[in-house]
């Protein structure tokens, strides 16, 4: 068989292998199903296994695909660094590259739109696909599920790669005619006193706000606890709750009329919000392009906020 057929089919059982789904190799490779079909069929013929097998619905690695797991992602890390060279040239208009990028859906919804469009315009063979973040877990990282890790830095540990975007600050959001718009000055008491709807992955109910406002003797009750910002913006553009979102999403919202923003009533913290990455990847002209766009993209912000 000849040596670039090999390569190929090495690139595909990684894909099967990390994926465990025809259909999302394939997706991944941006392949046909059938394609990855035909790809899985020579890749049992030449290792003797049948790799991925029928479990109900869903299809499970066998023993042996998961022993060659972690090899073969060892050895397609190793195969692309040897045919990209550290320092190599790389027009971004004749990449043809899928990037996987985590992020929450602030991020995704007030600056995927600009990513697409500079990508769109300096790499039209580049396809970008936003994964959800449910945690700060590093392993996607690790295992090459993804090419990069935005958000707020959690316990990455020496073996990620991070690099500030831009700082932001949590705002409150009220509808148009909320009634702490109905006088000026809006006190830590009065904003403490209202129902709030706040966003958390994992349905926490507290958080640094509730520091701060304990640190001034108030508690804010909690009513609604919701897994997106923009879920908790269209409840409190439809009720009398207070949405808890960062400055820069409100910032980017299309539809502004029915929502005010105003500043927090007491002291807290600015976040900072970064890019991560594995350092395998540090050198690799098509990703510290694309790590170039996105730092370029959220550039705006940096020269507001003066984040490094």
């Amino acid at each position: 068989m000849p040596t670039d057929a090999d390569l190929n089919l090495l690139f595909a059982l990684n894909a099967l292998l990390s994926e465990g789904s025809v259909a999302k190799a394939a997706e991944r490779l941006g392949l046909s199903e059938s394609a990855m079909s035909r790809a899985l069929a020579r890749l049992r013929e030449s290792t003797g296994d049948e790799l991925l097998v029928r479990a109900g619905r869903a299809m499970v690695l066998t023993p042996h695909a998961l022993a060659l797991r972690d090899r073969v992602r060892e050895l397609v890390q190793e195969s692309r660094a040897a045919l990209q060279p550290a320092g190599a040239s790389m027009d971004p208009r004749t990449l043809q590259q899928l990037f996987t990028i985590r992020a929450n859906d602030g991020f995704i919804e007030g600056f995927a739109h600009r990513l697409v469009a500079r990508t769109a315009h300096e790499a039209p063979g580049v396809r970008l696909r936003f994964a959800p973040k449910p945690d700060k877990d590093v392993r996607p990282l690790r295992e090459g599920l993804i090419d990069l890790d935005v958000g707020v830095l959690g316990e990455a540990g020496p073996e990620v790669r991070v690099q500030a975007l831009y700082r932001d600050r949590f705002v409150a959001a009220v509808r148009e005619g909320h009634p702490l718009l109905a006088e000026p000055g809006i006190t830590a008491e009065r904003y403490a006193a209202c129902d709030h709807v706040v966003t958390s992955r994992h349905g926490r109910t507290v958080g640094p706000v509730d520091d701060a406002l304990a640190a001034m003797g108030l508690v804010r009750n909690t009513a609604v606890v919701v897994p997106s910002f923009s879920t908790a913006l269209s409840i409190a553009a439809a009720t009398d709750l207070v949405a808890l979102i960062p400055s820069s999403y409100f910032e980017h919202l299309r539809a502004r009329g029915t929502l005010r923003s105003f500043p927090l009533p007491m002291p807290t913290e600015q976040i900072t919000v970064s890019q991560m990455w594995h350092p395998r990847l540090d050198r690799d002209p098509a990703h510290r392009w694309l790590r170039a766009v996105v730092l370029e993209v959220c550039r705006p912000l940096n020269e507001q906020t003066g984040a490094a």
